[in-house]
């Protein structure tokens, strides 16, 4: 069978995004699990972020429409604008004309939630604006104690967590830049810088979440060039406590994938993985990688 996707499950250490908020109270996400609950970063989340760091947001245009009594906000699709040119696109869109057709396009390229390795234990941060109140009493002569209401004194809170999480992307590398809807393709050379955009953003994540800037490059990764589009580790890939169970993973690491460890002691088990799985350094594994894609569109 040919190798027409490419799967990668990964370790990583990164914050949760926020759920539902009540009152000045934000809550992270969470997911249940036998019995226990697990912080996560919602697969919406993580697109978003994958998708502004490759640049794929860079030529998104948006266009609001009225729709009785609400306004839809859309990508932007047309025949001059499309998935094959715009890699705003390449995510997936439905875009609903007024008064006309519907278009849809699912998309290319496919997350999981991330989710902990650990069950979560709520750490609650205590905030407040009391500068920014202070000075506003200053400038009107106000007292911050006996007048917080007018000074728009506002304490909050919200719960953190950052933990190992898992999570697993899928690219389904004959779809990349089609648009069936316009009959548009675009050319190999493209195809090909969009996917290698993608796996950059991956092994250099970063994420935004309260103001704080949060590195999420993976501490482990398995996969490589698949036959089969769907998330192939997705099952393989757990950890039990601080250790990473090996028999899945080096089960169908035999089918022709590899893996990348660093090692810096998140895993307790990083020896076993080592002798177990033989591991490469992480920029070689997503080098390798970057190598078959630029391989698989010459063909």
């Amino acid at each position: 069978m040919k190798k027409n996707a490419l799967t990668v499950t990964i370790i990583a250490n990164m914050t949760s995004n926020y759920g539902e908020t009540l009152g000045n109270i934000s809550s992270v996400q969470k997911v249940f699990r036998g019995g226990k609950e697990y912080a996560t970063r919602s697969r919406e989340s993580l697109k978003n972020a994958i998708c502004v760091q490759s640049g794929f947001y860079d030529d998104l245009q948006t266009k609001v429409d009225s729709e009785k009594e609400r306004k839809v906000t859309q990508k932007l699709v047309n025949e001059e604008i499309n998935a094959s040119n715009c890699r705003a696109l390449e995510g997936g869109y439905m875009f609903t004309k007024s008064k006309g057709a519907t278009y849809i396009r699912n998309s290319s390229f496919y997350l999981t939630d991330a989710v902990a390795t650990e069950p979560f234990i709520n750490d609650a941060r205590f905030h407040n604006n009391l500068y920014l109140a202070t000075n506003y009493a200053k400038a009107n002569n106000l007292n911050v104690q006996n007048n917080a209401k007018d000074c728009g004194l506002n304490p909050y809170q919200y719960e953190y967590d950052k933990s190992s999480k898992i999570y697993s992307l899928t690219i389904d590398l004959e779809k990349i830049g089609k648009d069936e809807n316009f009959g548009a393709e675009a050319d190999n050379a493209e195809k090909c810088e969009r996917v290698i955009a993608l796996i950059d953003a991956v092994e250099n994540l970063s994420l935004v979440v309260k103001g704080n800037l949060d590195n999420a490059e993976p501490i482990f990764v398995v996969g490589g060039l698949s036959p089969r589009k769907t998330h192939i580790f997705e099952n393989a890939v757990s950890v039990s406590g601080k250790r990473l169970i090996i028999e899945p993973i080096k089960e169908k690491l035999a089918q022709g994938y590899s893996c990348a460890l660093m090692r810096n002691g998140e895993l307790s088990n990083e020896d076993e993985i080592v002798r177990e799985l033989n591991p490469v350094r992480m920029t070689e594994f997503f080098e390798n990688l970057r190598g078959q894609v630029k391989e698989y569109f010459s063909e």
